[in-house]
């Protein structure tokens, strides 16, 4: 679940970055997301190999935590860099 979880926020932020806001925190945090999901489909065609594609997916409850934390550490992180960012920009008079 988790794998789902992140490659749904990765394309979230996809969208977000290259129709509504170029800004390096979307960026950042797109690729973040990204990294997630690229390494949880590598987990996920590994476990397909060794205990079959009934396997594949975990849809349990931990595993389903275990997303929730993910997306609310990267949403965290992305709150943060907007933060600085908004920060380190001037405001216009």
């Amino acid at each position: 679940m988790c794998e789902l979880m992140t490659i749904a926020a990765a394309i979230v932020f996809t969208v977000i970055y290259f129709r509504v806001r170029r800004t390096p925190a979307v960026f950042t945090t797109m690729l973040m997301f990204w990294g997630a999901a690229l390494m949880w489909s590598v987990d996920c065609v590994h476990s397909a190999m060794e205990e079959g594609l009934s396997e594949m997916f975990d849809l349990s409850l931990k595993d389903t935590l275990l997303g929730c934390i993910i997306l609310a550490a990267g949403l965290a992180v992305f709150g943060v860099l907007s933060f600085f960012e908004r920060r380190r920009t001037p405001v216009a008079a």
